[in-house]
């Protein structure tokens, strides 16, 4: 979890009044078709913050989604582009006992200490690789990052299993290395 997330969350009883834990309990009871929804109805019948709110049902919905149906949901109309997916995941694996897969709604986050490899299916045809690479050029094919902002510092974009070849898996190893 991000430190300013895991900040809020660490505050949320002091500040709210109950924990994130208890928070969910309360919103498991009611069932809201939309996120907003569920938004207002901490806002004005618990007198929650906007901010607190809207990440109450962030982590809400995060739980009740199972890693494999976001995953599902990624690649729903780019079903193409599940064994390069696959590949991937199958790499940053076997790095180490120590890697974390973190599937979100758009991407799926690979953590050690900290995120190191972000893959997002981009379009139809592609996914987007982002690196965190310290102090590394930029090439042709490791381009600058991108969509992905401060969240990595370099970019791959992929479209074929054949594109995770030994550079591609080099800069993953690399990445992953500096992590720590």
């Amino acid at each position: 979890m991000e430190k300013a997330l895991q900040t809020m969350v660490d505050n949320m009883p002091a500040k709210t009044g109950k924990s994130l834990d208890e928070w969910k309990l309360i919103l498991k009871q009611k069932s809201f078709d939309k996120h907003s929804e569920a938004v207002k109805y901490l806002k004005t019948e618990h007198g929650v913050t906007h901010g607190f709110a809207n990440t109450i049902v962030t982590l809400s919905k995060e739980e009740n989604s199972s890693a494999k149906d976001l995953v599902q949901a990624q690649y729903a109309g780019k079903e193409q582009l599940l064994p390069i997916y696959e590949k991937l995941i199958a790499y940053v694996k076997s790095l180490g006992a120590d890697v974390t897969i973190t599937p979100k709604k758009g991407s799926v986050s690979v953590i050690r200490k900290r995120q190191f490899v972000l893959i997002k299916p981009a379009t139809k045809s592609r996914i987007d690789l982002g690196l965190k690479l310290k102090d590394k050029p930029v090439t042709d094919r490791l381009e600058n990052s991108g969509p992905f902002g401060t969240m990595c510092t370099h970019r791959v974009r992929i479209t074929d299993l054949s594109e995770i070849d030994n550079e591609l898996k080099g800069w993953i190893t690399e990445a992953y290395q500096q992590s720590v």
